[in-house]
């Protein structure tokens, strides 16, 4: 009845492409934006203590529209869009076994702030297209760090210093660790989680950010 009645109001009240207004498709990001989105080569980004990290595309235009939509603008259909164009670089890469998807954990109290993990959206979107599992209590963040995005590379190791903790008995055996985050700068909050998992045996690691600004 819920759904009926939902789309019965998307009917009357068309939704709007967030990024050029169109309401043609009466989705939040039609096919002419989508397709504006470019990937990266597909290779690692970096390599962080032997763990491979990728980066789906670049931060801007678009892509950092719908970034920024769903992390600050309660956009949340965008999760799809961003799950999407994630996993189409993914598909490149031939990972073979299957995987426990790990979004990167924001502390409680901006997650009370937020209202919900953007990240957390994106990875339930992401495992309905891949079919792995996700995990959200696999690692908490415990320590309230600052923004990273006006801290230098040295200011934003140590803004997360110990900010991780690994909760063993959620770890899902037989499975790899695939952690997701939205942008990759420095490396910094990718090498902290690796530092915290390896610190608990847990090795088998990819991470994998939508985007970077280099």
């Amino acid at each position: 009845m819920k759904e009926k009645l939902l789309s019965l109001l998307d009917w009357i009240y068309k939704k709007k492409c967030y990024f050029c207004k169109s309401s043609k498709e009466s989705v939040r990001m039609c096919c002419k934006c989508y397709d504006k989105l470019i990937h990266l080569p597909v290779k690692p980004n970096r390599i962080i203590d032997g763990v491979n990290i990728y980066c789906a595309g670049n931060y801007s235009n678009e892509l950092q529209k719908l970034i920024r939509g769903l992390k600050y603008h309660k956009q949340k259909d965008l999760a799809y869009f961003q799950a999407k164009f994630m996993y189409e670089f993914w598909q490149k890469l031939n990972y073979e076994g299957d995987f426990q998807v790990v979004p990167v954990p924001l502390h409680e109290k901006r997650r009370k702030k937020r209202k919900y993990n953007h990240m957390e959206l994106v990875a339930v979107e992401f495992c309905n297209l891949t079919g792995y599992e996700p995990n959200f209590n696999l690692i908490k963040r415990i320590k309230d760090t600052k923004p990273q995005y006006r801290l230098s590379k040295r200011e934003r190791a140590a803004n997360l210093h110990e900010a991780f903790e690994v909760n063993k008995s959620a770890y899902i055996q037989g499975k790899k660790v695939l952690i997701l985050d939205d942008i990759c700068t420095t490396g910094s909050t990718f090498e902290e989680m690796i530092k915290e998992f390896k610190k608990n045996g847990i090795c088998d690691i990819i991470c994998f950010a939508t985007t970077t600004p280099f």
